[in-house]
């Protein structure tokens, strides 16, 4: 990382080196003498929590930053889609037939990333969670245009490698699951969600709900894959029902190709500017 520091004060990593080379003692062998932002055991304790929730805000923030990335295009999706070569090798039919949906993320990737770097490449910048299936199609995406992308990824108990498609100055680890739907959010200027699982319809109900409530500016938000997400959700359900509103089903859109999505988002206005989304007069025709 880049160092700005404009102070005549000695830098902490200097003073890092300087402690670790005394007589060991029973002094200096002590963990009390660890300086407390060079002790993992420290940093680790329960009580230190607000301040590795603050790291893991900060360390991305002023990375990205210092990369000139002002905004992104996110997408979610499921880690168990195959690409089109792998599908034979899919747990099911159904998710082998899926696979197309690979292909389509790459596709808009390559096609945003493409535009990005045209305008100058400081914005919608891809940004995935890091791992397979759709996200490596992403990521895979933006380096077939030539361009840097980045992956989110989250520790888990059978911890996987980042995939190979994203910007390695660009690949960010997370223990925290909130913090990382910060990062994904914070800078977003669409959200694209393909077929996956809980973790993938965690992340599209947090941020439709943070559009719903007003917490987030509304933003083009595409879910690819009409017949599965009408399979897999009754919106029309939710809305019969009253525990959402009618006008909650123009928050988003379905889309089933790459451009489709380019389409719409390029097309986009301000919510200002409009009373519904184009395409969507009549949610129960969607």
């Amino acid at each position: 990382m880049k160092d700005d520091r404009h102070s005549s004060l000695r830098d902490a990593r200097e003073d890092i080196h300087t402690a670790s080379d005394v007589p060991l003692t029973p002094q200096s062998a002590s963990p009390a003498y660890r300086l407390a932002f060079a002790d993992d055991d420290f940093l680790c304790r329960d009580e230190l929590r607000p301040v590795r929730l603050q790291l893991e805000l900060l360390k991305p923030q002023l990375m990205l930053e210092e990369k000139g990335i002002d905004s992104t295009i996110v997408l979610f999706g499921g880690a168990r889609i195959p690409a089109p070569e792998h599908k034979d090798s899919a747990r099911t039919p159904r998710l082998a037939d899926l696979s197309s949906f690979y292909d389509e993320a790459r596709k808009f990737a390559r096609i945003m990333t493409e535009k990005s770097l045209a305008a100058g490449g400081h914005d919608n910048i891809i940004c995935t969670g890091g791992g397979p299936g759709v996200m490596e199609a992403g990521n895979r995406g933006a380096e077939d245009a030539g361009g840097m992308s980045i992956g989110l990824s989250i520790v888990l108990p059978h911890e996987q490698a980042p995939n190979g498609y994203v910007t390695p100055e660009l690949s960010f680890n997370f223990h925290y699951f909130a913090i990382r739907k910060m990062h994904f959010l914070m800078r977003a200027r669409a959200i694209c969600v393909f077929p996956g699982g809980f973790g993938t319809m965690d992340e599209m109900f947090e941020a439709l709900t943070l559009i719903q409530t007003g917490r987030m500016e509304q933003v083009p938000f595409l879910l690819f894959g009409k017949d599965f997400w009408h399979e897999v959700v009754n919106w029309d359900a939710l809305a019969a029902s009253g525990t959402i509103s009618d006008e909650d089903l123009n928050l988003f859109r379905f889309v089933d190709t790459a451009d489709e999505a380019v389409e719409i988002i390029e097309g986009w206005q301000p919510a200002s500017k409009r009373t519904q989304i184009p395409g969507r007069e009549d949610p129960a025709q969607a």
